[in-house]
Order: structure tokens, then sequence, then C-alpha cells
């Protein structure tokens, strides 16, 4: 196998508020284009923030999405979710929520009610994973996964723990059902752990450093920092300096055309307008 190695690694940028509970740094697109990353289009990170206590729950209203899935992962906080289609649910420390919006849904995202009310601290992952073009138009579905679902395989001499959320780790199967090929872990580490993942070698493939610190293929990485691999290779090593929280992504690039505005991503800019069309003439559906 040969070693995949880094094409750079990414320090949080200037982070703003997505509504007024989401203070994320954007990372994709905003390194690296979404062709690049295909099909991770966006990563928006909510680094650890203290929300105060507050009787009205902070986060986005109601708005549409189109084309491609929504990925929310929880590691501090909870929050609720509600769509057009019928899906929602809370999720908590732990936890992920997996919205595929494809043909259409309009969906809004607030701090859970009760942890409103005490606040505290927040940090959470929102991933945009795109769909193929025959698949865009598909039923919308919602997959609320618990942490106690999501598949875990315990790393030898007591390093750590691979969480599996979607993909395949040493014929572990996540619970997360996909349109295309990917794999989406969380590798929960302690101090001096040492540990090599293998992905094909055409997935795209990056990780960011959630918790803690570690080297990646000799290079020291930071907390809140962003890893992009080239795919030269296959493997690369980890090797904490800390205890620590890595969230991988690797995926098979989907390879079409991408048209995307807003909260829609499809393949032409034809399909961007009948987006627009369809959503301004009520037919993603009612949310209140």
């Amino acid at each position: 196998m040969k070693l995949r190695t880094i094409e750079k690694i990414i320090k949080p940028g200037t982070p703003h508020f997505v509504g007024d509970g989401f203070r994320v740094h954007n990372f994709i697109p905003g390194t690296s284009t979404m062709k690049r990353m295909d099909p991770f289009i966006m990563l928006d990170y909510n680094s650890k923030y203290n929300f105060p206590a507050t009787d009205k729950p902070k986060g986005v209203g109601v708005h549409p999405h189109r084309g491609f899935e929504t990925v929310t992962i929880a590691y501090k906080g909870r929050v609720e979710h509600g769509d057009s289609a019928g899906g929602g649910g809370i999720i908590g420390e732990g936890d992920v929520q997996w919205m595929t919006a494809a043909s259409g849904v309009l969906h809004k995202e607030f701090h859970e009610t009760e942890w409103s009310k005490t606040g505290g601290e927040f940090q959470m992952v929102q991933l945009w994973v795109n769909l193929p073009a025959k698949d865009k138009m598909s039923p919308p579905k919602y997959q609320a996964i618990s942490n106690a679902e999501i598949k875990k395989v315990i790393l030898p001499n007591e390093a750590g723990v691979v969480e599996v959320i979607a993909g395949l780790y040493q014929g572990v199967v996540g619970p997360a059902s996909t349109f295309s090929p990917m794999n989406m872990f969380n590798l929960k580490l302690k101090k001096g752990a040492k540990t090599q993942l293998t992905f094909p070698k055409h997935y795209t493939t990056s990780l960011l450093m959630v918790e803690g610190s570690a080297t990646i293929n000799g290079a020291k990485v930071l907390a809140d920092h962003f890893v992009l691999f080239n795919s030269d290779g296959e493997t690369f090593t980890v090797e904490t300096l800390s205890d620590g929280i890595i969230l991988v992504l690797s995926g098979e690039p989907i390879n079409e055309p991408i048209a995307a505005h807003g909260p829609f991503v499809m393949n032409t800019q034809e399909e961007l307008i009948e987006a627009f069309q369809d959503f301004n003439t009520g037919k993603f559906g009612y949310l209140e």
C-alpha cells in the first residue's frame, strides 16, 4: 500500500453565524471547490462555543433544499429538526441526523427546547453530501441515528474506538444508508494511540481534528484544523498527541457536473431555475 500524502492542512477561518444558533467555520467549499471535494460539497464546523440560556431556542428557520443530503453530527449540545416530508427528531451528543433532501424539502433546525433553557457548550458538524443525478429527484427521507446504533470497533491495546457512521471499517458496516460509496468515521483515541487507515486511492479523503491534536503522516495537526489528502495513495497514519476525536471522510467522487446556488445543488443551470420555480410555487410542501 502506498502512503496517501497531505495536500494541505487548513486552520479554522473567521467564524460566521448561520441563523443565530450555529457559529461555524466553513471548510468546504471555503478552502476547496465542491468539485475538488466531491461527493462532500459543504462542511460547516461549529467549534466549541458556549451558548447562554434562553427561553427562545436559537437556530435556523424554515428554508428549502434540493439535490443533496445534509448530515449533522453532534459532539456537544442538542438539536431539534423538522421537515416538510415528515422527518424530524432530536439529536444529542454522539448522535447523527441524516436528511436526504433529494427532490425537495423545507426544513428547520433549532437548539432543542429544554437544552436551550440551560444553554452550555455546543459543538457540531454539518456536512452536505451530493447525490448522483439519477437520485437527485428521488423522494426525501430522514435517518435519525443514535450513538447506540453507530457501530463501534475497539482498537488494540485500549487505544480507542472507531465509530463507523457510514461505510466499512474492518468488516464492520455503519448504519447510515448512502447513495454513493463513502466512509464516515469518528476516531475517538487515547493519547499516544497509533493507527492507520486505508481507503481506495481515488476516494476524496479528508479529516477534521475535532478534539485534541495528532500527527498525521508525521505532520502536527491541532484542534479544529482540517486535513485534505491527495489521491495518490491508499493509507495514512494517525498518532495522537493527546486524547482526541477525529472525523474522517472518504468517498468516491460522483464525477458529474455541479450547478449550485444557495440551498440547491443540481447538475445544470436549467435544473437550478426549475428548483427555484418549484420552491416559489409551493411544490416543496409546507412547514410552519
